[in-house]
């Protein structure tokens, strides 16, 4: 039976979904964007600066999942500009070890409350 994960040290939910989902070994994480736990704001500064806060509540959930980013299996990144990739890159690979997650990274029209980046995950627990 599928059992939800939630944590206050990762932004609540902003519509009618959990932060993540266990499902067997498997966690599902919903797609975390760059609002500060804390105050519910967004963070300020580039994609560099979004991206850190994205990877830190992605983090917080996969934490409060038992877990630790050395288990994320899969990642999508969601980038407005794919110009942003460079700089979400260099940011990215200072939170993964080796071997890195599978990843697929899109360009998408248009983000929650307009941010440059998303990142949601697949995280194996067994």
């Amino acid at each position: 039976m599928p059992q939800a994960v939630s944590t206050q040290a990762a932004p609540a939910a902003i519509g009618p979904y959990s932060q993540a989902i266990r499902a067997g070994d498997f966690l599902f994480v919903s797609g975390q964007i760059p609002l500060d736990p804390a105050t519910g704001t967004l963070v300020d500064g580039d994609v560099r600066a979004q991206t850190r806060r994205v990877l830190e509540n992605l983090s917080a959930v996969v934490a409060a999942g038992g877990a630790s980013l050395d288990r994320v299996v899969k990642t999508t990144v969601y980038l407005v500009d794919m110009n942003d990739f460079p700089a979400m890159n260099e940011v990215y690979a200072s939170y993964f070890g080796s071997p890195a997650p599978a990843r697929a990274t899109v360009q998408v029209g248009r983000l929650p409350k307009d941010v440059r980046v998303e990142i949601d995950a697949v995280v194996h627990l067994g």
